[in-house]
């Protein structure tokens, strides 16, 4: 049997497309980045702190701690925490923009590389970006 070179294609696209990625991968752009640190210095930096490295009842976002708790998790995993959970005086009130822009400015301030595109807001896509503490 011959195979067709939109064949092979359509098989190196699917097999890109259901590759795992990680933070490392460039999974946001600086703009969006930009964005997540306006929003957050307004409504998360008041408990997580401007630096992000948490207050007396928010956990750092950033840092040696941040990366134990979540290192071999997902982006998807952090999105719906933040989603559901965030801000803690009034839970499930971000936008799915809000949240990935967040998170952008959270790659970001981790010192994670920016990338040409934005971060997605659908959570199936995000699962399959996985938080490393280290490059692999």
């Amino acid at each position: 049997a011959r195979v067709t070179a939109a064949a092979v294609l359509i098989a190196l696209v699917a097999l890109v497309a259901f590759q795992e990625r990680t933070v490392w991968d460039g999974v946001y752009t600086a703009d969006q980045a930009k964005r997540g640190a306006a929003f957050y210095a307004n409504n998360c930096a008041s408990c997580h702190g401007l630096a992000l490295t948490g207050g007396e009842s928010a956990p750092p976002l950033t840092g040696g701690e941040f990366l134990s708790n979540w290192s071999g998790l997902t982006l998807g995993d952090l999105f719906d925490r933040i989603r559901v959970s965030m801000p803690a005086d009034r839970p499930s009130t971000l936008t799915r923009e809000q949240t990935a822009n967040i998170i952008a400015h959270l790659l970001n301030v981790g010192e994670f590389p920016s990338g040409t595109a934005e971060l997605s807001t659908k959570t199936e896509i995000l699962k399959q970006i996985r938080i490393e503490a280290v490059k692999k």
